[in-house]
């Protein structure tokens, strides 16, 4: 078990810059680590690959082959390499367990689209990874269904899974001072005694299958978080006792980063989309589509920060556009998240480039 703490971010970015693979030996599911799999480590600068498809949709539904061609122009773009299946095998390994990460809370068309969920798999199916090794998952198996996802496994032959119904694993976990009330689920529900309720649990789904993760929020708003991004959706959707930390801004502004920066969580993120078709920028995680403009993008980076920053603009413009109340972004989040090196966080140091 490894926890984190904002208070050893510098000792830690020293091993992170020596080279150490902070955390791996950690993880409870064996991950590979030939050279082209090594986890993101962030430099001075972060690159990120926008693709625009002004046809990706019609009447705010996905266009499925568009979709899937912008996904394999971003892919070969970010990768350098060319053909998709070439770019997926420089992510993962044909013996990997290969989870999607979706976010599924606002439903099918404001949440992650089915259609995005289903371009990567079909992607990594053309690339050899078996239909077995393939996990479409979030937090709560009734969101996966009411978002699509289980008639979309069924359709492509993998699996799908919920990390709460999957259970937690007792040697891993995330600790803070802060008590939580603890809900059914919750791997210390029912229980009583000194530090009950100051622990989260890493889901299962992570320590004991999992070996690389491909992370796919939506653009849309949070109301603590700025964005339900790739940190905030990945971390939330991770352990289990998440209700202490969604009271304030500055609970999640430190706890966000600190679970996603476990081993058993963000060591095993490979790539990091966007699914900013639509861009959502009120009322989330409700899926509002009054409250949304059609961008027809897909955002790519092997960097969240750097994504979920780019986000936090788009939002903040859109927001604008609608002459829609100002939100003050919890910019703190996501500079925690780089003082942990997750990614950058200043827009000036992170390079877009365009694909239209």
């Amino acid at each position: 078990m490894v926890v984190w703490s904002l208070l050893a971010a510098q000792c830690v970015c020293a091993q992170r810059a020596d080279g150490a693979a902070a955390g791996t030996e950690n993880a409870g599911a064996p991950v590979p680590t030939p050279e082209s799999f090594t986890t993101f480590r962030p430099s001075a600068r972060s690159r990120v690959i926008v693709v625009e498809d002004a046809g990706a949709t019609e009447a705010f539904k996905p266009r499925a082959e568009r979709v899937a061609d912008m996904l394999a122009r971003g892919l070969t773009a970010l990768t350098g390499k060319p053909t998709a299946r070439e770019a997926w095998l420089s992510l993962v390994s044909t013996q990997d367990v290969v989870g999607v990460r979706v976010y599924s809370v606002p439903g099918p068309d404001a949440g992650t689209r089915p259609a995005v969920a289903a371009a990567i798999v079909r992607g990594l199916l053309d690339a050899g990874v078996p239909a077995t090794q393939i996990v479409i998952w979030d937090k709560s198996e009734r969101d996966l269904r009411d978002g699509g996802f289980m008639a979309l496994a069924r359709e492509l032959g993998v699996r799908v899974a919920g990390s709460a119904e999957a259970g937690y694993d007792a040697e891993h976990f995330y600790e803070q001072p802060l008590i939580g009330t603890l809900v059914w689920g919750d791997l210390e529900f029912g229980q009583s005694g000194e530090g009950v309720g100051r622990r989260s649990f890493v889901s299962k789904l992570l320590t004991r299958e999992l070996t690389r993760i491909i992370n796919v929020p939506p653009l849309q708003n949070h109301r603590l978080a700025g964005v339900a991004g790739n940190l905030y959706g990945l971390a939330m959707a991770s352990v289990d006792n998440t209700q202490r930390f969604e009271r304030e801004a500055a609970r999640l502004a430190q706890a966000v980063p600190e679970i996603y920066a476990l081993p058993e969580v963000g060591d095993r993120v490979v790539l990091n989309i966007v699914d900013a078709l639509l861009c959502q920028y009120e009322g989330g995680p409700r899926g509002l589509l009054h409250y949304s403009t059609v961008l027809n993008q897909l955002r790519l980076s092997r960097d969240p920060v750097a994504l979920d920053v780019l986000s936090l603009r788009e939002l903040e413009r859109q927001r604008r556009a609608a002459r829609a109340p100002f939100v003050k972004p919890n910019l703190e989040l996501y500079r925690n998240a780089e003082l942990l090196e997750l990614g950058v966080s200043d827009p000036d140091r992170i390079d877009v480039e365009t694909l239209p």
